[in-house]
């Protein structure tokens, strides 16, 4: 099969200055690539670093968009242009997806790439098979159920569960990290991925103008856009992949021959890579409005997934789980004839983070709170429960409201929640399917509406 074309990316080079040259010799100095001349004995070189990134995918915000504002990758090659006499300069490239970020790796045109665990495998395949072998040296952001991926639907189709997907036709980019969700799904509820549906292989922006269109069913697609299509009331979530139970991620991949000959960058770019995560984790709101006003996403939707409680939990680590995952990913694209053999154990290389982010690690992720969002605030509050949270809201000026799946944990949109009435507790779902299943499973519970919730907490 054909992965997603690249989109017309967006380059934005950044330079650093390097101090301890003489204006001559930096007037003289070098073009891109690691060119190098001299002036009156005091050499000159300019080294140019190219990052790949996917601006929109915000689960990677903290090896791109985040950090490439926050510019604390730059600030690390200035003290190390310092040192060795040399200019760094930044060339941060922003793509839709993995693929053609791993198409410019082993063309040897990109030397750090941020993306998903299924890209990933594609990108350690696609190194080794070309010859220009790639590593993965951390991770940006995960969840350990799945729930970074998710199937949707239009807001007014009748489809209520995977299993009314047989037959429909169903946009998703084949190969990334939400073709693997769509797959594994379809595979557990009896539908052959293959045949049992009519797969659209389309980036997500023209997926889900397809969606829009009507010539799409349903869209599986990762960060960020299932959670922005239900924002704006485009799409209702049909399939949580939380619901497979299996962790997912996106990580940052280097290029073995640019780290071999400059392990310092590599090093320096984890230590930004961490000093980014401190940054959103410290300031989730502060790091979510940055997301948003780089992006043009709405800030409601970058702080649903990158909040304090948000679907993605971020922390660098190489985490054992999440590694254990990415093994169990490749028979997934092996039996779509993506990828042959990938060895993971090869591929991950853990010894650039230790070296590079030394320090107490992130605890591990905890069941997410429900979260309220007041206009005009600068932070958020969190309550034990939805009840407590609805409670709160009503009357209030909401900027936005969160709340847990009540089985999965996956964060949601309060007013776009599918809610049941269990005696006097309100629960909420992220689909009807999920709703569904509880109210069967619990005699008296009932499916109610939004306000209804609110009415039943107050």
């Amino acid at each position: 099969m054909k992965g997603p074309a690249p989109m017309s990316r967006r380059s934005v080079r950044t330079a650093v200055p390097l101090a301890l040259l003489l204006p001559l010799a930096a007037a003289c100095g070098g073009g891109d690539g690691g060119g190098g001349g001299t002036a009156g004995g005091s050499p000159s070189k300019t080294v140019t670093v190219t990052v790949g990134y996917q601006s929109k995918t915000i689960n990677t915000v903290t090896a791109g968009t985040l950090l490439r504002s926050l510019g604390y990758f730059e600030e690390e090659l200035a003290a190390r242009g310092k040192k060795e006499g040399v200019t760094y300069k930044v060339d941060w490239q922003d793509y839709a997806t993995g693929a053609p970020i791993t198409a410019q790796m082993t063309a040897g045109k990109i030397d750090i790439g941020s993306m998903g665990d299924f890209p990933l495998l594609l990108n350690a395949a696609r190194g080794k098979e070309l010859k220009q072998p790639t590593s993965l040296v951390s991770v940006t952001g995960y969840n350990l159920r799945g729930g970074l991926n998710t199937v949707v639907a239009a807001p007014d189709s009748k489809l209520e569960s995977l299993a009314d997907l047989r037959g429909r036709k169903v946009s998703t980019s084949v190969g990334s990290a939400a073709d693997g969700t769509l797959v594994r799904a379809l595979q557990r509820a009896g539908i052959d991925p293959d045949k049992g549906i009519q797969k659209l292989n389309q980036q997500p922006s023209v997926g889900a103008s397809a969606l829009q269109a009507g010539s799409a069913d349903a869209l599986s697609q990762f960060v960020a856009w299932p959670g922005l299509l239900a924002f704006e009331g485009r799409a209702k979530a049909l399939y949580d992949g939380a619901e497979l139970n299996l962790p997912t991620f996106h990580g940052v991949t280097v290029r073995q021959k640019f780290a071999g000959e400059r392990p310092g960058v590599i090093d320096d770019f984890l230590k930004a890579q961490r000093r980014a995560t401190d940054y959103l984790r410290e300031r989730p709101v502060a790091a979510a409005e940055s997301v948003a006003k780089e992006t043009g996403l709405p800030a409601e939707v970058v702080y649903l997934y990158n909040g304090a409680n948000g679907i993605a939990t971020f922390d660098p680590e190489l985490r054992p789980e999440l590694i254990a995952a990415l093994k169990e990913d490749v028979p997934v694209l092996k039996g779509a004839g993506l990828v042959g053999d990938v060895d993971v154990d090869a591929f991950v290389d853990p010894a650039p983070l230790k070296r590079a982010a030394q320090g107490p690690g992130y605890p591990k992720a905890g069941a997410a709170k429900s979260e309220l969002w007041l206009k005009g605030r600068a932070t958020t509050a969190s309550f034990d429960s939805p009840k407590e949270l609805l409670k709160a809201a009503k009357g209030a000026d909401v900027r936005a409201a969160y709340v847990p799946d009540a089985v999965t944990g996956t964060l949601w949109f309060a007013d776009k929640a599918v809610w049941v009435a269990d005696g006097a507790e309100p629960r909420a779902f992220l689909t009807p399917a999920g709703a569904k299943a509880y109210v069967g499973q619990h005699p008296g519970a009932r499916v109610i509406g939004y306000q209804d919730a609110v009415g039943l907490a107050s």
